[in-house]
């Protein structure tokens, strides 16, 4: 039976925009975004769609969207009515204390725009900093800061060293950093940067027409491939917790496990965790690995993992299933085999929906088996230096 939204799915476009679930009140139940309006308002009526979001589609009662030129704009229009709205499907499971901001001072002499977390929002007050945001990934919206930053050049060196940065070098500091432009048109660039970042991007290309038609061009045409790429991965299903385990050791000595967490797709340094190897024979990774995860579920008050991704393949995943389930120890394991050409790899018996949901979720998986195998290298050179659990 359809739902009673979907008919509007014909007179969608497959263009950039902005679209707005409606409750029954007309309350705001979620705001997103897409590169492709049609395809992505079309994955809401699929059958195998997350309980949450199921229960969204559930409530409504209207479904609107506003068209974009661009994804850029997308993402900051986006990001401006889940700041007018605080819709409850944007927020929950989160709170604003974990979507990531744009703050810029301009007050300063030679102002810049600083990425930070919700956490961080009291260290920047209103008083003195223009905030942006909420955003809800902390890498596309650092992408879109690095494509706006071609255009409408900024620094992030020190002012007057007398030395010019590498980034002076590539054309993307105005100078600062050797004297070589005034705080008052260093100043120019960062007006314009802030009214693309309120929302203002018609306005601003009026402007531009008139006093910098280089730019406005360059605006029109901004390359996007980067945030394309990242639009695509962020738009797959999502877990809110995954966690990521590798090992490292020297010449089979010295073996640490490490542990790494992503949250909805977002890596969270804070809850890394890294395990110097006590048991497990010299060399023997794969029982380092079951020592590392025996170790890490005696931590109950640590939030569960909805996917265990372990760098290794068949081999690894067959014996940590079987020797874990001697424990009574079920855990949802999935590998990433790199001579396998990154092939996943589960264990026996594991459902075709968690099959499913783990190949949706690679390119996160990849992500994560990258971070975990950089900070085990990380955690074993400086051991002495990290809390070990």
């Amino acid at each position: 039976m359809l739902h009673p939204l979907q008919t509007i799915l014909k007179n969608v476009p497959k263009t950039p925009g902005v679209y707005f679930w409606h409750g029954p009140k007309g309350e705001v139940l979620y705001v997103g975004r897409a590169v492709n309006l049609k395809n992505r308002l079309s994955q809401y009526f699929q059958k195998r769609i997350d309980s949450r979001i199921a229960e969204m589609v559930a409530q409504a009662k209207d479904l609107k969207f506003i068209v974009c030129e661009s994804l850029l704009e997308a993402i900051i229009l986006e990001a401006a009515n889940i700041k007018k709205y605080w819709p409850k499907y944007n927020i929950v499971d989160r709170d604003d204390r974990s979507f990531v901001y744009i703050a810029i001072n301009p007050k300063e002499e030679y102002p810049k725009p600083i990425i930070i977390r919700g956490q961080d929002l009291k260290k920047f007050p209103a008083r003195n900093y223009k905030l942006f945001g909420p955003y809800q990934s902390y890498r596309l919206i650092s992408n879109a800061l690095r494509l706006l930053r071609k255009i409408f050049p900024y620094g992030t060196c020190r002012p007057h060293q007398g030395k010019a940065c590498f980034d002076y070098q590539i054309g993307l500091c105005p100078g600062a950093c050797i004297d070589a432009v005034s705080s008052q048109e260093y100043k120019r660039n960062i007006k314009k940067l802030m009214l693309i970042l309120g929302g203002e991007r018609q306005r601003l290309l009026l402007k531009l027409e008139k006093d910098n038609p280089e730019q406005a061009k360059a605006l029109r045409h901004l390359q996007e491939v980067s945030l394309l790429s990242q639009e695509a991965d962020l738009q797959s299903p999502r877990l809110k917790r995954i966690e990521g385990y590798d090992i490292s050791h020297f010449q089979g000595k010295e073996s640490y496990a490490s542990m790494v967490v992503f949250i909805n797709g977002e890596r969270q340094a804070s809850e890394y965790r890294l395990f110097k190897i006590k048991e497990a024979p010299a060399g023997d990774d794969e029982r380092a690995l079951l020592e590392a995860l025996k170790r890490r579920y005696r931590h109950q008050e640590w939030p569960q993992a909805e996917m265990i991704m372990i760098d290794g393949g068949s081999p690894q995943i067959s014996f940590l299933s079987r020797e874990l389930s001697k424990l009574n120890i079920i855990l949802p394991l999935v590998g990433v085999s790199k001579f396998g050409g990154d092939k996943l790899v589960f264990p026996k018996g594991v459902k075709q929906n968690f099959k499913d949901l783990a190949t949706s979720l690679k390119p996160v998986l990849l992500r994560v088996r990258e971070e975990s195998h950089r900070f085990a290298n990380y955690g074993r050179k400086r051991g002495t230096r990290l809390t070990i659990s």
